[in-house]
């Protein structure tokens, strides 16, 4: 007892004189404080007052403000006072350079959009640099609307490889392979020859995955659906199509194949978890039951489907049977912007008024689809789509101050119905900041501007 009295003492005299050193805390990359914390996770879990460590790419530590600031320390302190942190948003099915295409064709019905305008378009002006100068532009576009992860299916996307990894946001890229010649394909053996080579290339990048897609059962032959199919299934990675998008397509398949378009993938064989069904309207009950037995995702395009006027589909009786269902925004030629807090509340409103149902597709659940549900579309929601330790730290950081965010009373109402994406304040992405406080981080937007006038002038002279 005497020693321990001793040694409280000497400690004591020592701590007034300055010579006990403090204890050192663990240094980390970033640590956001003071601010409302929406985790995605399998609770619901929201933290007030919440601070997150990054270290590297991961979330390393969530939890109070208090209880992190005594554990961790940072080369960087974010205060997130008076706003949202968040999963950032997950936009599953795009077309990114098409930002190009904004606002060409406009209201027409799409297989008239699409054969009359837009492959002729492609035909001339989808090079590697417009591909590039329009990625360019989707993803200035996305980050500040706080998509962190987008799935895509185009051409060129070697070089769409390319801006995503100067960019600093995550993609999920596949060629879109079609029977008759596109940019860079002049036959669909090319097409295949050139997307497993593009596989081979970018495999190993921490923020692109390389799938493949099959762009439709009305603009690929069987024989060519399964050859694509087999290489999504050898790499084990996203199989993109298009899919029961409108009633044309519908009429045509069941015409030739004697199948609904989701029949005919059935009976081909190509049906399994790792395919990804763009829009899905034209479903029958037994298309719900297929794609829910073989573990089918489908990506729905609220805005793109109204616009084009093909259709609604049954996102409700999806969910109810199982189907893992995300949100996209399609090309910006057919929506005509790359933004997910107008597909979210697109999608909340759509539904409500089609079933006459004002419970229907309710704000926690949409807000669940743009984020961990659509990173259990692509297959990754072990990696991002939540806020918990050991994910990527992929996030977003919203302002609340606004007067549209005024009052405060229900996050997930807020994210549906009040906050835009003008809101997003802060974007980080694996766990690198790629926008603060409004600033692009490595995007020369007044650059990229002019880029995308030049070319804009050149499409212009064919209106």
């Amino acid at each position: 007892m005497f020693k321990k009295v001793i040694t409280f003492i000497l400690l004591y005299l020592l701590a007034l004189a300055g010579c006990v050193p403090t204890l050192a805390l663990p240094d980390t990359d970033i640590i956001i404080t003071n601010t409302t914390i929406l985790t995605m996770d399998a609770n619901s879990t929201i933290i007030e007052n919440g601070s997150l460590v990054i270290k590297d790419d991961r979330i390393l530590a969530i939890g109070e403000t208090e209880d992190i600031l005594n554990k961790y320390s940072a080369l960087k302190i974010i205060d997130g006072a008076n706003q949202l942190l968040m999963p950032g948003l997950v936009n599953t099915h795009t077309h990114v350079p098409m930002t190009l295409f904004r606002g060409y064709a406009d209201d027409l019905p799409l297989q008239e959009w699409l054969y009359d305008n837009i492959f002729p378009l492609e035909a001339e002006y989808v090079t590697a640099y417009n591909v590039r100068i329009g990625t360019e532009l989707a993803v200035a576009e996305m980050l500040r609307g706080g998509i962190t992860t987008f799935n895509d299916m185009y051409y060129f996307i070697d070089d769409m490889a390319h801006i995503v990894e100067e960019t600093g946001i995550r993609a999920v890229l596949s060629k879109s392979i079609i029977d008759f010649p596109v940019p860079n394909s002049p036959t669909p053996e090319d097409g295949l020859r050139i997307a497993e080579e593009t596989f081979n290339k970018w495999n190993s990048h921490p923020r692109i995955t390389i799938g493949f897609a099959a762009h439709a059962p009305y603009t690929c032959s069987p024989e060519l659906i399964q050859k694509v199919k087999a290489l999504a299934d050898k790499y084990q990675v996203p199989f993109n199509t298009h899919l029961a998008e409108t009633g044309v397509e519908v009429e045509q398949i069941l015409e030739k194949y004697g199948f609904t378009p989701v029949g005919h993938l059935e009976n081909l064989g190509v049906l399994s978890s790792n395919v990804i069904a763009a829009h899905g309207v034209h479903l029958t009950k037994d298309d719900i039951k297929i794609l829910a037995r073989h573990g089918v995702s489908v990506a729905h395009n609220p805005v793109s489907n109204m616009k084009l006027t093909s259709g609604v589909s049954p996102v409700p009786q999806l969910l109810e049977a199982g189907v893992k269902v995300g949100l996209g925004t399609d090309g910006a030629a057919s929506n005509n912007n790359q933004d997910m807090f107008t597909e979210m509340r697109m999608a909340a409103l759509l539904h409500k008024i089609t079933r006459i149902d004002p419970t229907v597709m309710d704000a926690k659940t949409i807000v669940e689809i743009a984020t961990i549900g659509g990173a259990k579309v692509l297959g990754m929601e072990n990696e991002i789509g939540s806020l918990e330790v050991g994910k990527k730290a992929d996030m977003i950081l919203l302002d609340l101050t606004q007067p549209h965010a005024l009052p405060l009373y229900n996050v997930y109402s807020h994210l549906v119905y009040s906050l835009k994406s003008s809101d997003v304040q802060t974007v980080i992405i694996d766990g690198s900041l790629v926008m603060e406080n409004k600033k692009m981080l490595y995007i020369d937007e007044e650059q990229l501007n002019q880029k995308v006038q030049e070319v804009a002038e050149q499409i212009g002279t064919d209106m």
